[in-house]
């Protein structure tokens, strides 16, 4: 997988342009890239039918791998939203002076470059995308060999706006879907800052016990409601009804 070693060290290599790229900037290549998808509709419609037709409808995936109209102008409207939120860099979290009068100050920074591992769920490429970009970091992608038409679409469309701003491909990298580009990912150290897996039990477990870079453990979906009997009937049922009927096919469903 010496491929994948190198889109690795091109990402590395890419990070640290973001440094220069200010929050107003990096605000306007995300409105665009909201644009950008609403205009890419049909083609990415296009990729995610051949993701689909590889899948069997009563698959439970299956309703979390398509794409229409409707949900491509959800994504779009969530990138544009990430543009409007305040920057989390260059924050001041705690500002103290010694007794031997050294300033000490926390800031936030970026992490650098960020490898998130996920399955089925094309929305996750461009919400990746967007949170590290909104937050300096570079972006390395490795998704499910379901949905890789999908997501190859979506990057294309990430690609063609950061060109657009005369930004490196490399802020944004997706691995190729065979399995052995995850182990490589999850060994690159000094390539790779923080890894963050997001999907079942089973893929959060690999990841924290296989890693040699750090790892960021995010929760398998809460799939329990408990109510209370002294509750709001009338408030229960809209909670429960908004949480889990709404859409059977989500993780925490």
């Amino acid at each position: 997988m010496d491929n994948v070693t190198a889109l690795l060290q091109e990402t590395r290599h890419a990070a640290p342009l973001l440094a220069a790229v200010g929050d107003d900037r990096r605000n306007a290549v995300l409105r665009d890239l909201a644009q950008n998808l609403i205009a890419a509709t049909d083609t990415i419609i296009a990729a995610n039918a051949k993701d689909l037709a590889r899948m069997e409808k009563e698959d439970p995936r299956y309703d979390r791998l398509l794409l229409d109209a409707p949900r491509i102008k959800g994504i779009a409207d969530d990138v544009a939203k990430v543009a409007t939120l305040p920057s989390p860099t260059g924050r001041l979290l705690e500002n103290r002076t010694l007794d031997n009068g050294l300033d000490i100050s926390r800031i936030t920074v970026p992490l650098g470059v960020v490898g998130v591992i996920y399955e089925s769920r094309p929305n996750v490429t461009v919400d990746v995308f967007a949170l590290c970009f909104k937050a300096g970091n570079a972006a390395v992608l490795k998704g499910g060999k379901e949905a890789d038409d999908s997501n190859r679409a979506l990057i294309a469309v990430i690609h063609q706006t950061l060109a657009a701003h005369s930004l490196p491909a490399a802020l944004c990298c997706l691995l190729p879907a065979p399995r052995e580009a995850t182990q490589v990912l999850l060994n690159a150290v000094g390539l790779v800052d923080i890894c963050i897996p997001r999907g079942s039990q089973g893929l959060i477990d690999f990841v924290r016990d296989t890693a040699k870079i750090p790892v960021i453990e995010t929760g398998a979906g809460i799939v329990h409601t408990y109510f209370a009997a002294s509750g709001d009937v009338a408030k229960g049922q809209d909670i429960i009804e908004h949480a889990k009927p709404r859409r059977a096919s989500v993780c925490n469903a």
